[in-house]
C-alpha cells in the first residue's frame, strides 16, 4: 500500500518548533518538501533548528518569538509570510510544564503555564488567521493527555490543555466556512523528549512501557506522521478532533508515571524543607 505525502511548495509554520516533538514535526515536513518556518523564544534554539533543517537542502526560516507576547507572534507570522507565502499548515506547540501539588503551586506558576499553553495558543491562532491559505489550510494544536485525564501535580497543565482542546473545537466551527480545518494531537509518552525527562521518575520507563498496550514508547516520528496525515488531502473531512497518539495508554501509562514522579518530587521538597 502506498500513501503519498508530498508537501513540496507548501508553507508549514511550527510555533515551538525548535526542540522535541515540535522540531520532529518541522523536520519531517521539511523532508517531504515543505518550506518550513519555526519560532521559539530562545535564539540559540532557533539557530540550532534552522541549521539542522537547512542541512536537508531546503530554505528554512527561524524567528524568535515568545507566544505570550501577541506583538511578537504577529511579527513572526508577518516575517514568515513575507518569506514563504501564506501558511498552508500551522502547528501551535509551545508549552511549559513542571510538577507541583495544587496547594504548593504559586499563582505565578499557574499563570505561566496557562499563559504559554492556552493564551499562547490563542495568540498564535489570532495572528495566523489572516495569513492562512483559504481555502485549504490545516491548523494543528499540540495538546496533551492532561486535557482529558485528571492528574495529581498537574492542575495547571490540565486546565491549560483542556482550554486548548476547546479552542480547537470552537475554531473548527468558526473557520470551517473559510475552508480551514482545525485539529489537535495529544501525544502520550514520547521517547527522548524533555517532557519525559521532566515528568518521569528515574526508574519509570520500564513501568511505562509495560503499561502501554503497544508495549513501546512513542517516537517523535509517530507524532510527525500523524500531523502530516492531518495536514494532507487524506484528512480533508477531519476537523474539530483531538486525537490521542499514545499507544492506547494515556490512562494506564501517562497518569501513573506523572503522579509517581510528582509524589517523589513532593517528598524531596519536604525533605529539603526539613533540613533548612
Amino acid at each position: 500500500m502506498a500513501l503519498s505525502l508530498d508537501f513540496a511548495g507548501k508553507h508549514v509554520f511550527v510555533f515551538g518548533g525548535t526542540t522535541g516533538i515540535n522540531f520532529g514535526i518541522a523536520e519531517t515536513f521539511a523532508r517531504h518538501g515543505a518550506k518550513v518556518s519555526v519560532a521559539s523564544r530562545k535564539q540559540a534554539n532557533v539557530d540550532s533548528a534552522v541549521g539542522a533543517l537547512r542541512a536537508l537542502g531546503h530554505d528554512m526560516l527561524g524567528v524568535v518569538a515568545d507566544v505570550r507576547n501577541p506583538e511578537a507572534v504577529e511579527e513572526a507570522v508577518k516575517v514568515g509570510r513575507a518569506k514563504h507565502g501564506s501558511i498552508d499548515v500551522l502547528i501551535s506547540g509551545a508549552a511549559g510544564n513542571f510538577l507541583s501539588a495544587a496547594n504548593a503551586l504559586s499563582p505565578n506558576g499557574f499563570r505561566v503555564v496557562v499563559d504559554i499553553d492556552l493564551v499562547g495558543t490563542f495568540h498564535v491562532m489570532r495572528a495566523a488567521f489572516p495569513n492562512l491559505t483559504k481555502p485549504g489550510a490545516s491548523v494543528i494544536n499540540i495538546s496533551a493527555p492532561q486535557s482529558f485525564v485528571p492528574m495529581r501535580y498537574q492542575a495547571h497543565v490540565c486546565a491549560a490543555k483542556a482550554g486548548v482542546d476547546q479552542i480547537t473545537r470552537v475554531l473548527a466551527l468558526e473557520w470551517g466556512a473559510d475552508g480551514i480545518r482545525v485539529n489537535a494531537i495529544a501525544p502520550g509518552p514520547i521517547a527522548d523528549t524533555e517532557g519525559m525527562r521532566r515528568l518521569s521518575s528515574p526508574n519509570a520507563i520500564d513501568k511505562v512501557v509495560e503499561a502501554i498496550p503497544l508495549k513501546r514508547m512513542g517516537t517523535k516520528e509517530d507524532i510527525a506522521w500523524l500531523a502530516m496525515f492531518l495536514a494532507s488531502p487524506y484528512a480533508s473531512y477531519i476537523s474539530g478532533t483531538i486525537i490521542p497518539c499514545d499507544g492506547g495508554g494515556a490512562f494506564d501509562s501517562v497518569k501513573p508515571m506523572i503522579e509517581e514522579a510528582g509524589k517523589l518530587d513532593a517528598a524531596q521538597k519536604a525533605a529539603a524543607d526539613g533540613t533548612r
